[in-house]
């Protein structure tokens, strides 16, 4: 408690080292608050300025945080492929609106191994003429991997933008069976 009788927030933070590199994860008390790709020093630093700023308080690095332990052993099952689906309590609090409300959509409503158009998506959330604001809300996705903006592609069959890097979004497509495995 601060010394005003309010909970203070905490936020912790570690890299994990994946199949596409290495990834941010920040938790809070309410749940994970930020999955983020390449996670290189430059990246996490501007990364843990950006979370601070957003968030008021300085992010602790705390690998063994037991806010974050479930996290990564889910993100690590993940890539082993011994895991499908992430059940985590998630801190929605870096997003709101139209995004947030379709990021759940795609959390809720797109399994492993399938994918959904961005127009698809706009219309689950009723709003089938926003695809392009879809587009935008999966820019804007602060929990990539666990809500899995790299399943929405585009209508014609292409694959799409990803924030990650289209080689990131192939991978990920790759894992879940969506798309064949690289030959080299």
């Amino acid at each position: 408690m601060d010394s005003h009788g309010q909970n203070e927030q905490r936020v912790v933070w570690t890299v994990v080292g994946t199949d596409i590199g290495p990834l941010l994860l920040a938790a809070t008390q309410d749940g994970l608050v930020n999955v983020v790709f390449h996670a290189t020093d430059a990246v996490r630093d501007r990364t843990l300025d950006r979370l601070a700023s957003r968030l008021g308080t300085e992010p602790v690095e705390a690998p063994d945080s037991p806010l974050l332990a479930e996290a990564i052993r889910q993100v690590e099952a993940y890539f082993a492929g011994t895991r499908r689906d992430f059940d985590l309590p998630l801190d929605w609090s870096l997003i709101s609106g139209f995004n947030r409300q379709v990021l759940r959509e795609l959390a809720s409503g797109v399994p492993y191994g399938s994918v959904v158009g961005y127009g698809d998506l706009a219309g689950r959330v009723g709003q089938p003429r926003a695809a392009q604001a879809v587009g935008v809300a999966m820019g804007s996705n602060p929990l990539p991997v666990v809500v899995p903006c790299h399943r929405v592609v585009e209508s014609d069959g292409g694959i799409g933008g990803f924030g990650g890097g289209l080689e990131t979004k192939r991978q990920l497509l790759a894992l879940e069976g969506v798309l064949p495995e690289p030959l080299f």
